[in-house]
This record gives structure tokens, sequence and C-alpha cells, in this order.
């Protein structure tokens, strides 16, 4: 009997031993399960907010890659056309510089020296086989450019009067491309440039003294003021002819 009392006291023994250790590591079996939780958890939150901010990325670069894919088919395109357009681009040159010539021929007389002297450059530029296309091309739209800002200018400057017979030194002011004016450096006799009838007409008293008025502002001696000055065009003919360039 003895014998039989102490086998179950050592099963019974083995069994609290066996259930101990289970129960003491059931704790640390749901602690881990519950950090790889936490884990995946937070990685799963890190994938959502890179997958977010790529999609706001793509978002944002969408109509960019949009306007190159539209520049890349368009180029594609002249590429296409390119053998036609080079066999017409010199032919647009000298278009280019004709409808130059002729404008500065009909506009206001001012500062016709140096507007010629450009005009036989770039005919000497166009006529250089060792200036490329697009070198050309850029000196072209460089001077029509320069022509067209003379448009938005107020200018003064000293330099020689041929009237008739007469070469005398005066001042001359322009107001963009709607007015010519001089004045003799007495102050006492002007004109304005008359373009209908290609001559130059007096300027009464009262216009005498706006255009010294003006040449004092065009050389920053003045405030800037409303001028009131007989016109050598009418600004609806400056402005259609602007328009069309």
């Amino acid at each position: 009997m003895v014998r039989t009392v102490r086998c179950h006291l050592s099963l019974g023994i083995v069994l609290g031993l066996l259930t101990c250790g289970k129960l003491a590591a059931q704790p640390t079996a749901d602690a881990e399960a519950a950090a790889d939780s936490r884990a995946l958890h937070n990685e799963l939150r890190q994938v959502e907010a890179e997958t977010r901010r790529i999609e706001a990325r793509i978002a944002a670069l969408t109509p960019h890659l949009e306007r190159r894919a539209m520049r890349l088919q368009q180029r594609e395109a002249a590429l296409d056309h390119l053998p036609e357009t080079r066999a017409a681009l010199p032919l647009m040159e000298q278009a280019l510089l004709a409808d130059l010539r002729a404008w500065v021929a009909r506009d206001l007389p001012f500062l016709p020296q140096a507007r010629q002297a450009r005009i036989e450059s770039l005919a000497t530029t166009l006529a250089d086989p060792d200036i490329s296309a697009a070198q050309r091309l850029e000196r072209l739209l460089a001077g029509w450019r320069r022509e067209l800002d003379y448009g938005r200018e107020m200018d003064a400057w000293r330099g020689l009067l041929e009237h008739g017979d007469r070469r005398r030194e005066v001042d001359f002011l322009r107001l963009g491309r709607v007015g010519l004016y001089y004045l003799t450096p007495d102050g006492r006799e002007g004109g304005v440039w008359r373009a209908d009838a290609q001559r130059w007409s007096a300027l009464d008293d009262a216009d005498l003294r706006t255009l010294r008025d003006g040449l004092r502002i065009a050389r920053e001696q003045r405030a800037p003021e409303v001028l009131v000055l007989p016109l050598s065009q009418p600004l609806e003919r400056t402005a259609g002819e602007e328009g069309a360039s």
C-alpha cells in the first residue's frame, strides 16, 4: 500500500508541475502574439500611408506627363514635316526680310541710318552659308522685335534734320509710332511729321510749349503727364498695322 501511495503522489506532482509550466508559459505566448499583431498592424499602416503618398504623387504627375506626351506628339508631327519645312525656310526668311524692309520704308522717318543698317545686316546674314538656319531665324525675329518695341517707347535725341535744302541740328521727340516731332535748340521752331503728306508741318506756340515739356519728360527731367499734340498718323492705322504683324 505504501508503494502505491508513493506512486500516486509522484504522478500528481508531475501533473501539477506540468500544469504550472503551461500556465506560466501561456502569458508569454499571448504577449508574443500581441506583439506580432501590433507589428503587423503598424506595418500595414505604413504600407497604407505609402500607398496614399504614391497615389497622390501619381495624381500630381499625371497632368505633367500628359503635357509631355502631347509635346512629344507635336515634335513627332513636326519631324514628319521637317523636309518640307526645311525646303520652305529660305523663302520664309526672305519674305520676313522683305516685309521688314517695307515696314521701315512706310514708317515714321526716325533713326533711318540705324534701322537701315539693321536690315542690311540681316540681308548679309541670310546670304551667309556658314550661319545655321536657327541662327538666321533668331536674328530675323530679333530684328522684328526691335521694330515692334519702337511702338511702345517714348524717345528723345538730338540729330540732324533735313528739311528742303536746309540741314540743321534739332531735338527729336518720338511717341511710339503715332508722333514724331522736332524742336530747334532755341525752342522757337518745331514741327510734326505728317505721314499722310510725307512732310513736316509747323507747330503753333501752344504745341511748342507742350513739345518742350515732352522732351523733358522723355529725358526724365520732368514727371510724366498727358501730352496733347498733333499726331503723325491716326491711332487706328498704327494699331491695325501692328496687329497684322
